[in-house]
């Protein structure tokens, strides 16, 4: 018997500015659409603001603009994707991702994920570049990305 989660990777890809980021599924804990953002005062510039969630301030990242990869812009259609963090941090157990389009579900098979070897020199808020099929997609370092976020409170 053979159970499609052996042989498959779950993921959610989103657009950041020009580049697709492939979000681990098991991260992920809504995604929202026309969500309102409230500004945070001397933020930097990735830190977009911070939305309401479940009674939660839940701060709301640009990752293209984290990475240098890219710019991003605020309107009244963003959607943002809601994560849990991986440190377990009790003061902020979650965090949110800005993207342009709908989040997309989808399913790799284990083996379908591969390196993009013709890669430049990443910023070290991406773990690497993958291909999916004919497209590439970034694997964010979503560590690194958690860390960004505690500097600020530091």
């Amino acid at each position: 018997m053979s159970y499609a989660s052996n042989d498959e990777i779950r993921g959610v890809l989103i657009s950041a500015g020009a580049e697709r980021v492939l979000l681990p599924n098991a991260t992920v804990a809504e995604m929202m659409s026309r969500v309102p953002v409230q500004a945070v005062d001397d933020a930097p510039r990735w830190l977009v603001g911070e939305i309401g969630w479940h009674g939660w301030q839940v701060p709301l990242v640009s990752f293209a603009r984290l990475s240098g990869l890219g710019e991003e812009t605020v309107a009244g259609h963003n959607k943002v994707v809601v994560l849990k963090t991986l440190s377990g941090n009790p003061e902020r157990p979650y965090y949110a991702l800005l993207t342009q389009s709908f989040p997309q579900l989808i399913s790799v098979p284990r083996d379908g994920l591969l390196a993009d070897a013709s890669e430049e020199n990443l910023p070290d808020i991406v773990h690497m570049r993958v291909l999916l099929g004919e497209q590439s997609a970034l694997l964010p370092n979503l560590d690194a990305l958690e860390a960004a976020l505690d500097s600020l409170t530091a």
